[in-house]
């Protein structure tokens, strides 16, 4: 019942499972006695092809070694004492778990019908719950609300999939969510619901995918610093409150930039959660001073909650910070730009791109728009003449033999200095850097007296 592909994408005899072809090359590894089960058979019989296949075999070791063999690939032991095994080659990566003694009471564990489906070698399927139809109406159902409960990751799970596979959730499936995720279930490991929010954030309705998650009541239970900015009112250049220009900010970024950056998702989403914080009423007029500063902190706090790594608590937090730089009025002004924020370059201005295009308040208006878009201009246009840092004209042993110092603060903020006049145009050559660093040496040295006396 497979129907396989060659290379050069014809079909050659062969056999399909409710009409979905299989790839070629899972056919031919398919482990002799082995069931596809879960969400790799619900993929297939929807005619996607998964990245992730999960097999249950008489001997999980011996075919996870046979396909490791035939794919040229290593074995990974995940659990010897429950027999689990891991082979990953090539984007894909395959799990092997023992055949269960009773396959439909294994199958009615699992949290949804469309996950309980198991694909036989000849082709058949086992379908106990009825995940087939509703694979069919597009449907996310659960098994029961005792099988949410046996796994709190689950209630997140049933949002991800139904913004993910594009599924409506079943009306029970949705009240029993609601109902769990106010119950004060213990929440599962931090790894774990980072893991699903990054795949909910990685998709194109990832916007969408956010509401959802304050509709089932998660949004409280996993990110509640987002929530403080419900009903915060901004006014300015905004229509929307602090809460909804977030979600509205990752839909536009998302739109115009499909192929966004994880760190750049956080960082339009979370871009102004400092402002609940730093709320200010003055003579009448709203004021947020402090938001971005805030902002970053508090969405370091939140990414380290669940695990986020370094690199991208790092990055989220560098441009939340700066989403409130102003655009360059001169060409001069946008080499200074992209000179100091090159690490966040392009993303913060698409960063700040769709914080703008989120904000459809009365003071935006069309003269508004055109003038921030000239920034942008300034700054693309310089970060094209320039899209690398050059190397540098002078290097500091040289710096610290011209001008008598050593290592220490004030060498790092001449080669800093020095890095900026060349990145504006101010020096192009070593003979012009050095006569560069000479004079500001003396320069400096002529006011240090000057400010001394002044502060007798």
């Amino acid at each position: 019942m497979f129907r396989r592909f060659s290379k050069a994408g014809q079909t050659v005899p062969g056999q399909t499972v409710s009409g979905q072809a299989v790839p070629a090359h899972i056919c031919q590894l398919w482990p002799d006695g082995a069931l596809l089960v879960g969400g790799a058979a619900r993929d297939l019989l929807r005619g996607a092809t998964p990245k992730d296949w999960d097999w249950a075999v008489p001997d999980p070791e011996q075919a996870a070694e046979t396909l490791a063999a035939k794919l040229n690939a290593a074995v990974f032991a995940l659990d010897t004492g429950r027999g689990y095994y891991r082979v990953s080659a090539e984007g894909e990566q395959h799990d092997f778990v023992p055949l269960p003694c009773d396959l439909n009471a294994d199958l009615l564990r699992r949290d949804f019908t469309v996950n309980a489906l198991a694909i036989h070698q000849d082709g058949t399927v086992s379908d106990p719950a009825g995940g087939l139809r509703d694979l069919k109406a597009r449907r996310l159902r659960m098994l029961s609300e005792a099988n949410l409960l046996a796994d709190p990751l689950r209630l997140l799970r049933a949002a991800r999939l139904s913004v993910t596979l594009n599924f409506r959730l079943e009306a029970d499936t949705r009240g029993a969510v609601l109902r769990l995720a106010h119950s004060g279930l213990p929440l599962p490991a931090q790894e774990r619901i980072r893991d699903e929010l990054h795949v909910l954030l990685l998709h194109p309705q990832a916007a969408r995918g956010v509401l959802l998650l304050d509709e089932l009541g998660l949004l409280a239970l996993y990110l509640p610093e987002l929530l403080e900015g419900q009903g915060l009112s901004q006014g300015g250049f905004h229509h929307l409150d602090v809460y909804g220009h977030g979600v509205e900010a990752l839909h536009q970024l998302l739109q115009r930039f499909p192929d966004a950056s994880l760190a750049l998702r956080w960082a339009t989403l979370l871009h102004d959660v400092g402002k609940p914080r730093t709320r200010t009423l003055e003579a009448g007029r709203l004021h947020f001073y402090g938001h971005d500063r805030v902002g970053a902190a508090l969405a370091r706090q939140m990414l380290e909650r669940l695990r986020g790594g370094q690199a991208l608590v790092a990055e989220v937090a560098a441009l939340i910070a700066a989403h409130m730089l102003p655009l360059p009025a001169d060409e001069r002004g946008a080499r200074r730009f992209v000179h100091r924020r090159r690490a966040l370059l392009p993303g913060l201005l698409a960063l700040m791109l769709a914080d703008r295009e989120a904000a459809r308040g009365p003071s935006s208006s069309e003269a508004s728009r055109q003038h921030y878009k000239e920034g942008m201009d300034r700054v693309l246009a310089a970060l094209e003449d320039q899209p690398a840092a050059p190397a540098p004209l002078l290097g500091g042993h040289e710096v610290m033999a011209l001008l008598g110092l050593t290592p220490g603060r004030r060498l790092g903020e001449l080669l800093r200095a020095l890095a900026e006049a060349r990145a504006l145009g101010d020096v192009q050559t070593p003979e012009e850097a050095r006569a560069w660093l000479l004079n500001r040496s003396e320069a400096q040295a002529e006011e240090a007296p000057a400010a001394a006396e002044t502060s007798r």
